[in-house]
């Protein structure tokens, strides 16, 4: 299964995204209202700057206390942020979100996000691909 698949089965929800400048206090509002675990961080929504999820937010809560809900997303978000292709194997994502222990990963074309992908994402489709591999070879087995 490859990226784009798994982008085709999401719909058309779109990224959820926040301005630089904004607050963690202001992230932390969309995650809850959105009931998601990460935002990136984009000037005009297509080209990353930043990822910020609820587990850095988190991360800052206990080191620091609520005083941290004040600071910009841009003191706090990844920067250095690893992006996918629509055409990488789902296969490929899911090792590399392991290894790197990322749960979001944009999916780029270039330079311009069009999709974020979760690692539930990732797992769901596999399993699914494996819940058709599994009928198929029942099937064969069962002579229908």
């Amino acid at each position: 299964m490859l990226v784009k698949q798994i982008i085709q089965s999401k719909g058309k929800g779109g990224v959820i995204t926040v301005q630089p400048g904004a607050t963690l206090a202001d992230v932390a509002r969309v995650l809850s209202e959105k009931r998601i675990g990460a935002v990136v961080v984009s000037d005009d929504g297509r080209r990353v700057a930043g990822i910020l999820s609820e587990r850095d937010i988190v991360r800052e809560l206990g080191r620091r206390g609520e005083i941290c809900l004040q600071d910009k997303v841009d003191d706090v978000m990844t920067r250095n942020v690893f992006g996918c292709s629509p055409d990488d194997s789902a296969d490929l994502v899911l090792q590399t979100m392991t290894a790197k222990r990322f749960r979001h990963i944009p999916v780029m074309e270039g330079e311009q996000m069009i999709a974020l992908i979760s690692i539930g994402d990732v797992v769901a489709a596999r399993l699914a691909e494996l819940q058709l591999e599994k009928d198929a070879l029942t099937g064969m087995i069962m002579g229908y």
